[in-house]
């Protein structure tokens, strides 16, 4: 393995008790994949040691005409079908967990996708770095619910990245929930209901028991769904 991957990631800063995330890595990466930690990561990865460009349409060539955030990507299947689908779109995906980020680099370097950057690190400090009102949407699908009552302050959903959330987003813009873990559902429609910068996007009830149109669903949707857990979509758009 290389030295990349085993150090990975140099970006993390010092949140670590307060992290949202869990492990960091998983089983040994096979040598093709430590390969892609070590030469395809640093070309897509984002530096927020510095500040952020202006216009994050700059990061990506060509030049994007807006800019999505998928916070905890896990495998990449979501996040490489979005951006297959709106090529003039550019993608953000953050997942500090090592195999999720080479399981991406796999699918990016299969498709040749030229429209994602990624940061593996803790999507708190991302979504400090980003420019306000820099973002069109923000997915946020199957995070770690965290079940344990003295868990729950490890939740990615809390007031503070809400707000965090609603700085980053263009009026307008997105922000979209999926959790086949109803209590993880309840706690983050409670959070953005009580946000004054959310607007719930719902008329019946099909409109959160079922996908919107398009999604893709990931490995562990149809894990869930095999094992009876249905899943509760949510979105909520920027005031």
């Amino acid at each position: 393995m290389s030295a990349a991957a085993r150090d990975f990631p140099h970006q993390e800063a010092g949140r670590q008790s307060g992290s949202f995330f869990g492990r960091r890595k998983g089983h040994k990466l096979r040598s093709h994949q430590a390969e892609l930690i070590e030469h395809l990561l640093p070309h897509l990865a984002l530096d927020i040691a510095g500040a952020a460009p202006n216009d994050l349409s700059s990061l990506f060539d060509p030049r994007a005409d807006q800019i999505r955030l998928e916070i905890g990507f896990g495998g990449g299947e979501h996040l490489v079908a979005e951006a297959s689908q709106f090529p003039a779109s550019g993608f953000i995906g953050c997942e500090p967990y090592v195999n999720g980020m080479a399981k991406i680099l796999a699918q990016i370097e299969a498709n040749n996708v030229r429209n994602i950057r990624l940061f593996a690190g803790d999507a708190a400090e991302l979504l400090a770095w980003l420019p306000a009102r820099s973002l069109a949407r923000i997915d946020l699908i199957h995070p770690d619910p965290w079940p344990k009552r003295r868990h729950w302050k490890r939740r990615f959903v809390q007031d503070a990245t809400v707000a965090a959330m609603a700085r980053a987003l263009q009026r307008g813009g997105e922000f979209r929930f999926i959790s086949d873990i109803d209590d993880y559902a309840a706690w983050t429609l409670a959070h953005l209901l009580r946000s004054p910068d959310f607007a719930w996007i719902a008329e019946r009830a099909d409109d959160w028991r079922l996908p919107w149109p398009g999604f893709t669903m990931t490995r562990y949707g149809r894990k869930a769904e095999r094992e009876g857990r249905r899943a509760t979509h949510l979105r909520f758009r920027r005031m």
